[in-house]
């Protein structure tokens, strides 16, 4: 297996014990593929729930500029439900896994259908 394919079934391993939640594992591959390189990398390929800008970083760069949302208060009320389903103690959010829960919060699968 590849490095990649391996990421991917970390995240699903996340997704199901972590979150209760059975992953589409096709569209686990999108989202994963669609983080790029920051899934290789220790710092990035994670997020710091209780850093703020962290959190602004996700609602700017992947609600907003990927998902295609307006800016309001229900994208903070979508990542604080999301981060609480991941488990507020579980210091080590991976990025692929919180943004694959947002675009199925959203129903925004269809964005990595292009």
């Amino acid at each position: 297996m590849s490095k990649r394919d391996d990421l991917i079934a970390k995240y699903a391993s996340d997704l199901k014990e972590k979150c209760g939640i059975t992953p589409d594992m096709d569209f686990l591959t999108k989202v994963t593929i669609g983080c790029g390189p920051s899934i290789y990398n220790k710092d990035s390929s994670s997020i710091a729930g209780s850093d703020k800008t962290e959190l602004a970083t996700v609602k700017n760069n992947f609600l907003i500029k990927k998902l295609g949302l307006s800016d309001g208060p229900e994208l903070d009320e979508a990542i604080d439900s999301v981060l609480t389903t991941y488990g507020k103690s579980n210091p080590n959010k991976l990025r692929a896994v919180v943004y694959y829960m947002l675009a199925k919060h959203f129903k925004k699968e269809s964005v990595y259908d292009k």
